[in-house]
């Protein structure tokens, strides 16, 4: 073994202390710049990212997080490298359409038939009303049926009545019976006079057999039922053929519904209607078109569609409030091409849905411009725009038109296509609900509506509440206020109804504000003694309900923001109708027609 000297010792140690301060030097140095660059990189990727909500498209930032305005987790805004080979189109990723709760459907054809909702009320059949008047005139001595609402049998004494002219026919009787066997034509037309007084043949011979004429003479009635009206009462004086009562017979009754101008087409005389009472809840009634009223009714615009019901239980009485459904087909509307309503988008006079495509390239959506038919329920029909078997999106419709709005496609509210906003950092979109967009060194800010999504199932919930509320402003309308309080009542019943657990998020919160402002403003509605008291309530009730129709759209029809501008001490009132003719539930028919739109509200 060869002997190593000191020297060459440390020779190689410093050799090797130099290689390794080398090696550190060159790769410690690169490594810590490929991370410094990989970090570069990243933050750069990161910050090329947009992450925008599916509901809130004016909603963009850097980083990924959750709407400021909903609260949903916001999604990346991704370049689509194959826009220029489809710029019509927007392509969705399996895991967006997930997050935007993306579904389908292929279009389809059935055979149509339009559910109507009809409201009403139950009315006296006006061929049963019968007056019992005196036949003859005199004085009322008794009365035996005393108040409205008594049952009286045919045959059945009402009234005795002192009459001069049938003492002095009974005199006459008496006396022809003396020479009926020289006379006997007096004697008969003594008779007779006495018969067209309704006197019976055993009255005529009890006077012939006693010889005495008769003081008071009993009215028996002429028909069963109901006394609705008592017009004398004891003491009068009554000529001959006056009404002293109104008999109404309720073993049959009319069903009067309310058909709009709009839908007097689709109702024939025939058709079936199962309705339901709401003072009789849990039990449904059947029964089919009998009458449909040939004239309009100028000022509710309505005509009447007419249920002549057995009422043989009595549980129908006139004045109860009815709600019925008409299952109507539609004449020349068969095997049609039908889509459900959520698959549809529509403003103004355009109506558009998101057609789907499928390719190796991955899903995209194509906005379509549709003409739509009549609405059937939670349906559509189609009269162009669409063929049967292609397929659409029928939920996150929204979504789909927000995304395409974003990447600069047609859309809804951009049918050419081209991009709307700019800007990737928070300053784009502030709170308030103002967007801002730039518009070379223009800077334009608009309003956003404040609109919060629920889902169908809390929209259905919301509908018994505006019904309610429409039917109670129609009630003021037309000065009635005992509908008017029923109406009140019905709609306090309908808000307990309501289940808060179908308000999600945000939502949650501000149905629980809209439910505390009305709980309070209809606290004492029923206990109000005149419609004054309860025109006042309806004010701040109606400014709720504008606000709820804003934030929720719970109807699909549009609705009329209305004002007068005399209502509340010349101060100025709200409140929501259906139609665009000015009725005002402030002041009824003193002022009627004063007022005026001044929003609509489109769902």
């Amino acid at each position: 073994m060869k002997t190593i000297d000191k020297k060459t010792i440390i020779i190689a140690g410093a050799t090797l202390i130099i290689g390794l301060l080398a090696g550190w030097l060159i790769f410690g140095v690169n490594r810590s710049n490929s991370h410094d660059d990989h970090e570069q990189d990243k933050t750069e990727i990161h910050a090329d990212i947009v992450w925008t909500c599916s509901m809130h498209p004016q909603v963009r930032q850097n980083e990924p997080g959750s709407c400021p305005i909903c609260g949903m987790d916001l999604i990346p805004l991704e370049d689509d490298p194959d826009d220029d080979s489809d710029p019509m189109s927007i392509r969705m990723s399996p895991a967006a359409m997930q997050l935007a709760g993306v579904t389908t459907a292929i279009v389809g054809r059935t055979e149509p038939v339009k559910q109507l909702q009809l409201n009403g009320k139950v009315q006296i059949d006006e061929r049963r009303v019968n007056s019992q008047s005196s036949h003859t005139p005199g004085r009322i001595e008794k009365l035996l049926v005393n108040f409205t609402g008594e049952f009286v049998n045919r045959g059945q004494t009402v009234a005795y009545i002192y009459s001069p002219e049938l003492v002095t026919a009974q005199e006459e009787l008496l006396e022809a019976q003396k020479i009926a066997e020289s006379q006997p034509q007096l004697f008969s037309a003594a008779k007779w006079k006495l018969r067209n007084w309704k006197l019976s043949d055993s009255q005529i011979e009890n006077i012939l057999n006693s010889g005495e004429i008769m003081k008071e003479f009993p009215i028996k009635a002429d028909v069963s039922g109901y006394v609705t009206s008592k017009m004398k009462n004891s003491g009068d004086y009554v000529s001959g053929g006056e009404t002293i009562y109104e008999i109404t017979d309720l073993s049959v009754v009319w069903v009067q519904f309310d058909l709009y101008e709009s839908d007097i087409s689709l109702v024939n005389i025939g058709d079936p209607v199962e309705f339901s009472i709401y003072s009789i809840p849990g039990e449904s009634f059947q029964g089919t078109i009998s009458f449909i009223d040939p004239l309009i009714d100028p000022v509710t615009r309505v005509a009447k569609a007419r249920i002549e019901y057995k009422n043989t239980r009595g549980e129908l009485k006139p004045e109860m409030f009815v709600s019925g459904v008409i299952e109507a087909e539609l004449a020349g509307k068969s095997n049609s091409l039908v889509v459900p309503k959520t698959a549809v988008m529509w403003t103004g006079k355009r109506s558009v849905a998101y057609v789907k495509t499928a390719s190796e390239q991955g899903v995209r959506f194509t906005m379509r411009e549709i003409s739509l038919g009549l609405a059937l329920g939670d349906s559509y029909l189609i009269e162009s725009g669409l063929e049967e078997g292609e397929e659409i999106a029928v939920h996150g419709t929204f979504s789909i038109d927000a995304a395409a709005q974003l990447a600069g496609k047609p859309s809804m509210m951009n049918p050419e296509g081209g991009k709307v906003m700019t800007g990737h950092s928070h300053g784009d979109m502030e709170m308030g609900g103002v967007e801002t967009e730039q518009r070379g060194e223009e800077i334009v800010r608009t309003e956003t509506a404040q609109h919060l999504s629920i889902d169908s199932q809390a929209k259905e919930a919301l509908q018994p509440l505006f019904v309610s509320y429409l039917n109670w402003k129609d009630a003021l309308t037309n000065d009635e206020f005992q509908e008017a309080q029923e109406m009140a009542t019905s709609m306090v019943s309908a808000l307990e109804k309501v289940n808060m657990s179908l308000f999600k998020g945000d939502a949650h919160n501000v149905w629980m504000d809209f439910q505390d402002s009305l709980n309070k403003s209809l606290e004492h509605v029923q206990h109000y003694s005149d419609i004054e008291q309860l025109r006042k309530a309806f004010q701040t009730v109606s400014a709720t309900m504008i606000e709820m129709a804003e934030r929720f759209t719970p109807l699909e029809e549009t609705i009329y923001v209305q004002h007068c501008p005399m209502a509340d001490d010349n101060k100025g009132a709200d409140w929501l109708s259906m139609e665009r003719e000015i009725r005002n539930p402030y002041f009824g028919s003193s002022m009627l027609k004063c007022g005026e739109i001044t929003k609509e509200i489109k769902f």
